[in-house]
């Protein structure tokens, strides 16, 4: 039983994450905008060189966002109007939009409810001769069951394109993420344990489909800024496909670089924060439900998610919220189910009740500060804070 402090409540708002930039980052910035080069060129090919040999992909294309990489993922590979993907509503709406654009129908399969992830086991019954790919969301940062969701994509044809906008650095027994998946896509958001401020990656395994995804990523042109205004002298350029601006400037790779060099002690020090936590709710499985971490994977504990157990609790999840801020503690939801949502309701017909895993964490998630930096007393602090709230209304 964890001992009740004497609680002071803080003056200063603690956020719900920080991210963690020192004086390379900075020097590394400095130095490309001394260069004149600011938008994609030399630190951008560096750093999709980099992440390609850290993640063991074929190919990575850096990226404006996550967002980006998963929509030109999905044009890349030639999926669009009338395909259908499967995919958990458990996630940010980002993937399911660009669904939207490409007129692809979104086809939800519920999560497993000890780690939120897409539960490998209800997805063949949702296949039909329309699915084209299935794509996972490693919520949290922890894999989902990969060699079973390879295997099923394998047996009925269909791509794998991995959402790991939580598990830059995740391994599924002993591999990264990518290495079970077609294409995988990364976030380097303000928030995420690698950060570029915006930003994202794609990693892809396809030769062709890589040199298609390159070319959609900045208009469809056929040499891209870098190339044109090369030493070689000017180079007339062609529009061979319409494509996007989605491309990434040396100015965000600058910060990437070195942010990714210091990914594996970021990840030691947020899974000892993990544990911490771990050990200190221990005592409160009537009020509160933990996510488990399986045995063969490594998390990347981009978040720590409790679910508040509203059966046990005189209050609803947003109470508990709402009192956990009033303590000057920064939380996060993650997330409230896609298919909940007015627009995809009246668009595609979901309704509350097609997805039971979902819907009841959509009602308790919370996710609480965790990121390097975090000092020892501030999380101490936020403990007491979740425990106190709690308690309180424990019935």
């Amino acid at each position: 039983m964890i001992q009740e402090m004497t609680f002071t409540r803080r003056s200063e708002f603690l956020p719900y994450n920080r991210a963690c930039l020192g004086p390379e980052e900075e020097q590394e910035v400095l130095d490309t905008l001394r260069s004149g080069w600011l938008t994609t060129g030399p630190k951008t090919r560096r750093f999709e060189a980099e992440m390609a040999e850290f993640t063991g992909a074929g190919h990575c294309l850096a990226l404006n966002s996550c967002t980006a990489a998963l929509h030109i993922a999905m044009v890349a590979a030639g999926i669009g109007e009338g395909d259908e993907i499967l995919t958990p509503s458990m996630t940010f709406p980002s993937a399911i939009n660009e669904m939207v654009h490409e007129r692809i129908t979104p086809v939800f399969v519920d999560v497993e409810p000890d780690t939120l992830n897409l539960d490998v086991s209800l997805v063949e019954e949702r296949i039909t001769p329309r699915t084209r790919a299935i794509m996972p969301v490693h919520f949290a940062g922890h894999p989902v069951e990969q060699d079973r969701l390879r295997e099923i994509a394998d047996r009925h044809g269909l791509l794998v394109i991995g959402d790991a906008a939580h598990a830059t650095e995740s391994t599924f027994r002993g591999r990264h993420v990518s290495r079970f998946e077609d294409m995988t896509a990364y976030s380097f958001y303000a928030t995420k344990n690698l950060t570029t401020g915006e930003g994202g990656m794609l990693g892809i395994e396809d030769d062709q489909v890589a040199e298609r995804a390159r070319l959609l990523s900045l208009h469809g042109m056929s040499r891209d800024a870098w190339k044109r205004y090369s030493s070689e002298g000017y180079q007339h350029w062609d529009i061979v496909t319409p494509g996007y601006k989605y491309n990434l400037t040396d100015v965000a790779s600058s910060l990437g670089l070195h942010q990714l060099r210091k990914l594996p002690g970021f990840l030691l020090e947020r899974e000892r924060q993990t544990a911490r936590y771990d050990e200190a709710f221990a005592d409160l499985g009537d009020v509160l439900r933990l996510l488990v971490r399986r045995p063969h994977v490594r998390s990347a504990c981009h978040l720590y998610v409790i679910q508040v157990r509203t059966e046990n609790l005189r209050a609803t999840r947003d109470q508990v919220m709402h009192e956990i801020q009033a303590e000057n503690v920064g939380i996060g939801i993650h997330f409230r189910g896609v298919h909940l949502h007015p627009f995809y309701r009246e668009r595609f017909g979901f309704a509350p009740g097609m997805l039971p895993h979902t819907e009841r964490a959509s009602e308790q998630v919370i996710s609480i500060p965790l990121y390097p930096g975090l000092k020892e007393e501030d999380q101490e602090y936020v403990i007491q804070v979740v425990r106190r709230v709690l308690l309180r209304h424990r019935r």
